[in-house]
């Protein structure tokens, strides 16, 4: 079963957990909306490319930490689309939850994704539950504070912000234990991982920026602009088109270079540069190709 089937599967799975009988109808709706249909699928593509480069001997634990980060984020995207922050009407390309649901819901929706990724967790490490405990602090930590999403997404309310550290929590920090995460549902060593993680995290954040300044909304799937709306510390204002499209570079370059010594690292290292340059704006990649 390759990669993208093993995700959609177990998202499949948790996402119908929430629609037995006697669960509210709306909220499983909402759900659903949120994580299907599919977007990239990065995060929890690099969980499973790293628990492959790592032996993967309990798939089944690879694939639940895989879920579970994708959960992770899509709640981060629901609660990131609500009027109290970003006011997004749309995500990839359709309504977007709060828009479709309304504010409680979306609410909601967000809060319970959030449980799913750790009963997701527990159920498939089952069987290995001497790994459980690491994925556990791992995952944990990509989302609270002082270092994950929630720090972060909080940096946009404080009055000064350090570019670096606003964009390794709010993005890099889950990319980050996708990596980790990886290794460790595999039974190896997740520390060695966490660079590669928060390099491909932070080329991923600075061309989110980059397609937020130049791409339309269709192209992208949600408004664009909101950077700048937000009055909101991004990389084309701190260091204009040119200066972002070389920090993209830089970390590209440093996500590859991070891979440590594995016998696939040579594909690992081929697909995170394919990947960053599929995120460029089409404008942007066609000036860089």
């Amino acid at each position: 079963m390759d990669a993208i089937t093993r995700i959609e599967h177990a998202l499949s799975g948790a996402v119908a957990s929430a629609e037995l009988p006697g669960s509210p109808p709306r909220l499983a709706q909402a759900l659903r909306h949120a994580v299907f249909p599919r977007g990239a699928r990065l995060r929890p593509r690099l969980c499973l490319a790293v628990a492959a480069a790592c032996g993967d001997d309990r798939p089944a634990v690879s694939t639940a930490a895989a879920a579970a980060i994708e959960l992770l984020h899509c709640a981060s995207l629901v609660h990131d689309d609500l009027p109290c922050f970003d006011d997004a009407a749309t995500r990839r390309g359709r309504p977007s939850v709060h828009a479709a649901f309304g504010v409680p819901l979306a609410v909601l929706a967000g809060d319970a994704l959030i449980v799913l990724a750790f009963q997701q967790l527990a159920q498939g490490a089952a069987r290995a539950p001497q790994r459980l405990a690491g994925l556990v602090g791992i995952v944990g930590g990509a989302v609270g504070v002082p270092f994950g999403i929630v720090a972060g997404q909080a940096w946009e309310c404080e009055s000064a912000v350090d570019l670096s550290r606003y964009q390794q929590q709010k993005t890099g920090a889950l990319f980050a234990a996708a990596g980790m995460a990886g290794a460790a549902a595999a039974g190896s060593p997740a520390e060695p991982w966490r660079r590669l993680g928060e390099c491909l995290g932070e080329a991923y954040q600075v061309a989110d920026d980059l397609r937020d300044a130049v791409a339309d909304a269709e192209e992208i799937g949600k408004p664009t602009g909101q950077d700048a709306l937000h009055n909101r510390p991004n990389a084309v204002a701190l260091l204009g088109l040119e200066g972002a499209m070389a920090r993209l570079e830089q970390f590209a370059a440093a996500a590859a270079d991070a891979i440590p010594p594995c016998p696939g690292a040579e594909p690992m290292r081929a697909l995170i540069l394919q990947e960053v340059r599929r995120l460029m704006p089409r404008q942007l990649a066609v000036q860089a190709a």
